[in-house]
């Protein structure tokens, strides 16, 4: 009944999350924009090494959601990319300026994937009208959206992530996140209704360098999975659906 989202920026975390009970992979790079598209050596390697589902975010940048021509054509190949390589699904986003989904654009990379599942993501939490953004994103085939209910986390925007499940009514999955953990994973899950939910169980990996250069003023450390606490959270809902 209930599925858990992880979402990986190392290889070694794919792992651990699988490992760890999670139901799908979220493939990212670059943690401290937000996420962005991964290298074609990185998706491969994922696909070989998990059974799990995996879904590659497709952001060519970090920053805004408005794309350029040029942008849109490395999503639209980045996207095909993906699908040869025999991934699930992607994750898509795209704004117009004034805040509402650039509907035309979206519906031509969920045509471009078919026949992977496909999210829209947190560019949801910039839209300018929720209702009216979530009733586009159904008209372009997308399967579910990720949002925080447009605020900076999942617990904050529980109001309207209630009121989001409500109106999707089965037409497509809203999925809380963003400080989604296992302290609050029961509530959220009580509270919205929501049957999927992405979490980062983010710890932070220092290095295992003998020799560090203190002059360059660096800390060598990185994203990883928390394998803990990616497992509470699968606990947890298994507990909600006895």
């Amino acid at each position: 009944m209930y599925v858990l989202e992880v979402p990986a920026f190392d290889i070694s975390s794919c792992l651990i999350a699988q490992q760890s009970g999670a139901n799908r992979i979220e493939l990212c790079a670059n943690p401290l924009e937000g996420g962005t598209t991964c290298s074609y050596g990185f998706i491969s390697t994922a696909r070989t090494v998990l059974q799990i589902e995996l879904f590659a975010i497709i952001r060519s940048r970090g920053g805004d959601f408005l794309y350029d021509d040029n942008e849109y054509s490395i999503m639209k190949k980045d996207i095909q990319l993906c699908k040869d390589l025999g991934c699930e699904g992607v994750v898509i986003g795209m704004l117009n300026r004034d805040g509402s989904i650039d509907k035309k654009r979206v519906a031509g990379l969920v045509k471009t994937a078919y026949p992977m599942s496909v999210s829209f993501h947190r560019a949801f939490d910039r839209a300018a009208n929720p209702f009216e953004t979530m009733e586009d994103i159904i008209d372009t085939g997308c399967e579910r959206i990720l949002t925080s209910g447009q605020r900076p986390t999942a617990v904050d925007g529980a109001g309207l992530i209630q009121q989001l499940v409500r109106q999707a009514d089965q037409r497509i999955i809203v999925m809380p996140g963003s400080g989604v953990n296992s302290d609050n994973i029961d509530k959220l899950a009580r509270q919205t209704g929501a049957v999927e939910f992405h979490s980062s169980a983010r710890d932070i990996k220092t290095s295992p360098m003998d020799f560090i250069n203190d002059g360059m003023e660096e800390v060598l450390s990185h994203a990883a999975c928390n394998g803990d606490e990616v497992r509470k959270m699968v606990l947890v809902l298994k507990g909600l659906e006895v």
